[in-house]
């Protein structure tokens, strides 16, 4: 467990947030299967004090469909445990990943074909006017606020690790061979060590919450995702970022998610009369590329 990291603190705050948004997943230009997962539950609740939201995404590994298998597998049981258990957010984002990485190691155990598989996790889960981390692997969470974009979880590779130690400069990592190494996965041994917040970071109407997989933040610079989830609303900027990966290369799968932290709509407004509820699109039971390859899942229709 660790503290929340240091955020510069909002200007003004306000316990009656939703969070909502958008996220994207594409397939990429070389890889056949998507084995990332994206998955989310809107801050949703009439009570501000006890309106929770989840947003997830995984990148997976090892293999034909193993990897694929992994993502979905942590994906349905983390947000099965957090809606499921009873207590703190840390409590229930440590037996979400615990039982997450269980479900997957147990399944490869039991598979040859999948032995071996495992998959990044990164979750940011809301109560109230707060977000908590979760987070094992490379797959990365960001908060924009007042234009400064600020990563939130840290990246568990070998270079990264390196670079926090001074033996690698930044520029060193960028190029580095071992930039595929990564150090800690869910499914891959018995027993995982995720980074879970203990204290939870206070959001502000105007937050953006970025989540991405390593096949965007390889690829798109920080300043250009800043740019691009500051000034579109969040299906626009997912697909803009998208875009941008695919420009750069787009070797790998590629998911994004963008989320806003906003003051509920007044239920009078004519606005707010005519926002619809979008159901999230989920992929096959059979695992089928097709709808992994792109999958966009919006949270509300008229709302950015």
């Amino acid at each position: 467990m660790s503290a929340a990291g240091p955020v510069a603190p909002a200007a003004s705050r306000s316990a009656d947030l939703l969070v909502v948004g958008s996220m994207l997943s594409d397939v990429g230009l070389v890889r056949s299967i998507n084995e990332d997962f994206v998955r989310f539950v809107p801050s949703e609740g009439k009570d501000p004090e006890n309106r929770s939201g989840i947003f997830l995404v995984a990148d997976g590994m090892g293999g034909h469909a193993a990897g694929e298998v992994a993502s979905e597998l942590a994906a349905e049981e983390v947000l099965r445990c957090f809606f499921e258990l009873n207590g703190t957010v840390p409590d229930i984002l440590s037996a979400a990943f615990a039982n997450a990485n269980k479900a997957i190691f147990d399944y490869g155990q039991g598979h040859p074909e999948c032995a071996g598989m495992g998959t990044t996790c990164t979750v940011l889960a809301v109560r109230s006017d707060k977000i908590w981390l979760g987070h094992v692997g490379d797959s990365r969470a960001y908060l924009l606020r007042d234009g400064e974009l600020q990563q939130l979880s840290e990246d568990q590779t070998l270079v990264a690790k390196m670079v926090r130690e001074g033996t690698m400069t930044p520029a060193e990592a960028k190029v580095s061979e071992h930039n595929n190494v990564i150090l800690q996965a869910l499914g891959t041994s018995p027993e995982v060590n995720p980074d879970i917040w203990d204290d939870g970071l206070p959001l502000s109407a105007g937050d953006t919450l970025v989540l991405c997989t390593d096949g965007l933040h390889g690829l798109v610079d920080d300043v250009v995702i800043a740019e691009i989830a500051g000034r579109y609303p969040p299906a626009e900027a997912c697909q803009e970022l998208i875009r941008h990966a695919l420009q750069a290369g787009g070797h790998d799968n590629v998911s994004v998610g963008i989320f806003r932290a906003i003051a509920p709509p007044d239920p009078t407004s004519r606005a707010a009369r005519n926002t619809r509820r979008i159901p999230a699109m989920q992929a096959d039971a059979d695992g089928g590329s097709a709808d992994r390859s792109t999958r966009e899942i919006s949270a509300f229709e008229g709302q950015q």
